[in-house]
């Protein structure tokens, strides 16, 4: 029940929400999820842990960056079931929209200027 349990809690935040939804489309660092949902490093750095425990998030480090992505969900099946349908629920939500759609446009090199 635990492992249901972590995954449970991680969807429910919409920030966690927009983290998964923004991972389906490429790997992110912390600068540009924070750019893109203007909210503090610290909010998302905790939320990042919250995803990473319930196995829905891992982390690569590459030279200073440390990039965030979707797992394969093999360390839970809740995790990898909820990854699958989640690919396909809230496409159509409009902050969901938003937020795909400015992507391209936040790169962390534009950032750290």
């Amino acid at each position: 029940m635990k492992d249901f349990l972590s995954v449970m809690k991680a969807l429910s935040d919409p920030n966690r929400i927009k983290i998964l939804k923004m991972l389906q489309h490429k790997m992110m660092c912390v600068c540009e999820l924070q750019a893109a949902l203007q909210i503090a490093q610290p909010s998302v750095s905790k939320h990042l842990k919250i995803l990473e425990y319930a196995g829905l998030v891992d982390s690569k480090k590459d030279g200073m960056w440390v990039n965030y992505h979707l797992t394969d969900g093999s360390r839970s099946p809740y995790a990898a079931s909820l990854l699958g349908n989640l690919r396909h629920w809230l496409e159509d939500d409009r902050g969901v929209v938003q937020l795909v759609e400015k992507l391209p446009q936040i790169r962390r090199g534009d950032i750290y200027k």
